[in-house]
């Protein structure tokens, strides 16, 4: 039903620009949805993850991850989830290290390839009674699902069926880039400005490890991810995160059917992130890229107050079962 009905996403014309659908939902979407059953998941080096279960009684669950600087329960999570729920499955959003309203115990935060952290999240997941899970990723998040279901290859877990992501910047570098155009400059402000905050409670509770002097100097993702990201996780500067955190040379690897629809009018992803080669996409990669949509935007107003993006998660579900 939803394959055939809602394959091809054409939003009225006031929303045809990839700026307003950025920024419509954050500022006008509001998803009702009950109290999930939150858990605090331990990690192996003694740190933790904040989770958000939406139980159902389903054999069938969902994982959901958000973007950067994002939360479990920002509008595209829940609408996602709710959209899941009305279709009996069970969901679980995860927060990264350092997100979702409490800062995590380590010096470390959450980067674009933390795929150990995702692995722990499923490993957990399927601890229990799950026949079947889906993965789903936002952002930030797509690229870390498509890089974790990359590196799991041939050996992924059988009850993993498949993916689905959206705004995926797959091209870490060249999308740092493009965020750094002086016409982009009011996303990497406020990205920044929530990074800032992030980066001045760590210095505070980690004063030998992270220096917050002469941040308001920092202007690109570049300057950010040499400063902070690659030593506080292990990379030898920005160039070498990014190359080793890209899902795009990954795609490759994937063994399960994954969706990817990045829209064309994205304005924070680069040329790279819309590839059209078998030899990159691999057999199990669709890469789909709609006209309009922006950045996890696919905004639509419907009575049951789905966007796009859900239904389209649906129809690729639909068609794998």
């Amino acid at each position: 039903m939803y394959e055939s009905r809602h394959l091809q996403y054409r939003p009225p014309v006031w929303l045809r620009n990839g700026h307003i659908q950025s920024v419509w939902p954050s500022l006008f979407r509001s998803v009702a949805m009950r109290t999930p059953e939150e858990e605090v998941l331990p990690t192996p080096d003694e740190d933790e993850l904040h989770l958000d279960w939406y139980r159902q009684g389903s054999d069938r669950l969902a994982v959901i991850s958000h973007g950067l600087e994002g939360h479990s329960r920002r509008p595209y999570v829940l609408g996602l989830a709710r959209a899941l729920l009305a279709e009996g499955w069970d969901v679980l959003a995860w927060n990264y290290r350092s997100c979702g309203g409490t800062m995590n115990l380590k010096p470390r935060f959450y980067h674009s390839g933390a795929t150990e952290d995702l692995a722990h999240v499923v490993r957990h997941a399927l601890g229990g009674d799950y026949q079947s899970l889906f993965l789903s990723g936002f952002s930030m998040g797509g690229n870390l699902t498509l890089l974790y279901l990359g590196q799991q290859g041939e050996h992924v877990d059988s009850r993993i069926r498949g993916a689905v992501t959206y705004s995926v910047p797959c091209d870490l570098a060249g999308s740092a880039e493009v965020l750094a155009l002086p016409s982009r400059r009011i996303y990497m402000q406020r990205f920044l400005k929530d990074l800032h905050e992030k980066m001045q409670e760590k210095s505070r509770r980690f004063p030998d490890r992270i220096d917050v002097s002469g941040f308001e100097s920092i202007r690109t993702f570049r300057e950010f991810d040499d400063r902070y990201t690659a030593p506080l996780h292990g990379f030898r500067d920005a160039k070498d995160y990014w190359a080793q955190c890209s899902a795009l040379p990954r795609l490759k690897d994937i063994r399960v059917p994954a969706l990817m629809v990045n829209a064309a009018d994205d304005p924070f992803l680069s040329s790279a992130c819309y590839p059209e080669s078998k030899k990159v996409l691999g057999a199990y990669v669709r890469l789909e890229a709609p006209k309009w949509g922006g950045h996890v935007g696919f905004v639509e107003h419907a009575r049951d107050g789905f966007y796009w993006s859900e239904r389209r998660a649906l129809g690729f579900l639909s068609a794998m079962s």
